[in-house]
């Protein structure tokens, strides 16, 4: 058996946001020279290459667990499968997952069966409610359960490891985030794709996404009904949203948007063009986690549409609001924040150093490095 610094260290990841948090930390293994294993089990296949390319980063490993129509169920079972088997034929010296998917689950379960140690980027982040978001809330905290490593991203996502019971192999490190977001600015790679640049011109604008789960049943229909009203009451505002692959996050803003004048209703873009799309909003409505990260570092107002978020930080700052789904309140909030300029100004000062310094990837692999030896 190879020792522990000559075998791989197998990094997993399935969508993009994962493949965008991770690849910091699969450049910085490349940098320490270790031996590396990059899988993906295929959740975001085309989206997570384009975005592994921006880095110079292809996949050594691509597990294709995705079926139409699958559940929960199937994936977290997939995952555990085919990560046990990868495992049983690479035998790697650890693995390395990433937030709160259900394959980022499966692969943590897999490695626990096979008593290989994990890594886990971006621990310690909870809501306090399992079904919100669901069922992100559950996977992340069964992850924190058989991780012998915790890469918490703030001290308040430590302190929560810690309030549960986790005090031993927990790293503040940043959020690996900012790493890719500078590396993207300074690599001159964020920029506005020809076409929307034409469509906002100098106008303000509003860049917005949605997909999560528990707001298929409505609440993605309520949020795109507060953004056309505010557009129609805002002779002058643009409206930028970005869908979702599946059809159940993306019809609803189709449809109410889809025919408006000064909105665009686009299909996920690459992460460069995604950046310049938030560094030039007013503000950014979104039900994302990694939004709220990356607005608040370029210093954005976020409108979360969420009943709760397991990012309190950019609240307590004052970068973000909690605005939920409804429609009248969605509406209500935006048209005071972009009626204040006073009010817009704290916000976009709030909070550019609230997740990290861009040096997370290096702290991860300096850990790494020292306990699996050089």
């Amino acid at each position: 058996m190879p020792s522990p610094a000559a075998a791989p260290i197998a990094v997993l990841l399935g969508t993009r946001p994962e493949a965008i948090k991770l690849a910091p930390v699969i450049l910085a293994l490349r940098r320490a020279g270790r031996p590396l294993l990059v899988v993906t089990t295929g959740q975001h296949a085309t989206m997570v290459r384009e975005a592994l390319g921006i880095f110079g980063i292809e996949p050594d490993i691509d597990l294709r667990l995705m079926r139409d129509r699958q559940t929960l169920d199937y994936l977290l079972a997939a995952s555990v499968r085919e990560v046990g088997e990868l495992l049983d034929v690479h035998r790697p010296s650890a693995v390395l997952v990433q937030g709160d998917t259900t394959s980022m689950l499966g692969s943590a379960l897999a490695a626990f069966h096979h008593a290989v140690p994990l890594g886990h980027v971006e621990a310690g982040l909870r809501s306090g409610d399992f079904a919100h978001p669901f069922p992100e809330e559950m996977n992340r905290r069964a992850a924190s359960v058989v991780a012998r490593w915790h890469f918490a991203p703030t001290r308040r996502s430590a302190a929560n490891l810690a309030a549960e019971g986790f005090t031993r192999n927990v790293h503040v490190t940043g959020n690996t985030v900012v790493d890719a977001l500078q590396r993207m600015v300074d690599s001159g790679l964020v920029a506005l794709p020809d076409d929307l640049a034409t469509f906002i011109g100098d106008a303000p604008y509003v860049l917005a996404t949605a997909h999560r789960r528990e707001s298929w049943d409505g609440g993605i229909a309520r949020i795109a009904t507060a953004l056309r009203d505010t557009i129609q009451a805002m002779p002058d505002l643009r409206l930028v949203f970005v869908t979702h692959p599946n059809p159940l996050a993306r019809g609803p803003v189709e449809e109410l948007l889809g025919a408006e004048e000064r909105a665009r209703v686009v299909d996920a873009v690459d992460y460069g063009a995604f950046l310049g799309l938030m560094r030039g909003a007013r503000v950014v409505v979104s039900d994302s986690g990694g939004v709220q990260e990356e607005a608040a570092t370029f210093g954005v107002p976020v409108f979360v549409t969420r009943a709760t978020t397991e990012r309190p930080e950019g609240l307590d700052a004052g970068a973000a609001r909690l605005v939920g789904t409804d429609a009248a309140h969605i509406r209500t909030a935006l048209g005071a924040l972009l009626g204040d300029a006073v009010a817009e100004t704290e916000m976009r000062a709030a909070a550019r150093d609230l997740y990290g310094d861009g040096r997370a990837g290096e702290r991860i692999v300096e850990i790494l490095t020292r306990d699996l030896g050089t």
